[in-house]
């Protein structure tokens, strides 16, 4: 890497390194680790980089390592001989894990509000939680929007019917928005749930255990 390279970092990798409160040369030093093509710990060639003394550099690198940032892998370089090289896959993970939990978060506010459109009012607070435990525990996202649709189609607008509709393809191995496919395709050869049996169904008891 030239001295005249300009480091290069993208604003997901701002924001998750903001959150771990690191300080300026701990920062500053996961930069050049991100810019870096050789990730061994070349201490004179971090200070010349980055122009800072080496007692920094070290309390940084020990910094980061502390607060699990970065880690340290052994592998073995071109002579075959046992090397110490900077691991940022614990940061990148970090990273992923956010997006996932924000990506989550969105994917639940947007199932919440189909439902309110649909059953064209509130959730209450039962119905909220119910859902949330599908999404968290049990249902793929997309498979629990077709079962509000199947619902919608059969007139039966509520927890109770939705709840019945999942249980049974569960119990069918449909796992999946494409395996609703399959199974919609001989809709008409077969009949509509009977509304009798869906509200004898212990919808309650599968959340208790």
């Amino acid at each position: 890497m030239g001295n005249n390279k300009k480091f290069v970092v993208e604003a997901n990798f701002i924001e998750e390194a903001n959150k771990l409160k690191l300080t300026l040369t701990e920062f500053l030093l996961l930069i050049f680790f991100e810019n870096s093509d050789d990730l061994t710990f070349d201490l004179d060639k971090i200070c010349n980089r980055l122009k800072i003394n080496k007692e920094e550099i070290l309390e940084a690198y020990n910094g980061l390592l502390t607060k699990g940032v970065i880690s340290i892998n052994s592998e073995k370089d071109n002579n075959n001989k046992i090397v110490d090289k900077v691991s940022l896959d614990k940061f990148y993970k970090m990273i992923l894990d956010k997006k996932k939990e924000e990506n989550n978060k969105r994917l639940k506010d947007d199932i919440f509000t189909t439902f309110e459109k649909e059953f064209r009012r509130p959730l209450n607070g039962t119905e909220f939680e119910i859902i949330k435990v599908w999404i968290d525990k049990m249902y793929d996202e997309e498979l629990i929007i077709r079962a509000l649709q199947e619902a919608v189609y059969n007139g039966a607008t509520n927890i109770r019917y939705i709840d019945t509709i999942l249980y049974e393809w569960s119990k069918k191995g449909i796992k999946t928005s494409k395996d609703v496919d399959k199974l919609m395709e001989n809709r008409y050869d077969n009949p509509k749930l009977d509304e009798t049996n869906i509200y004898n169904y212990n919808w309650l008891e599968d959340y208790d255990k």
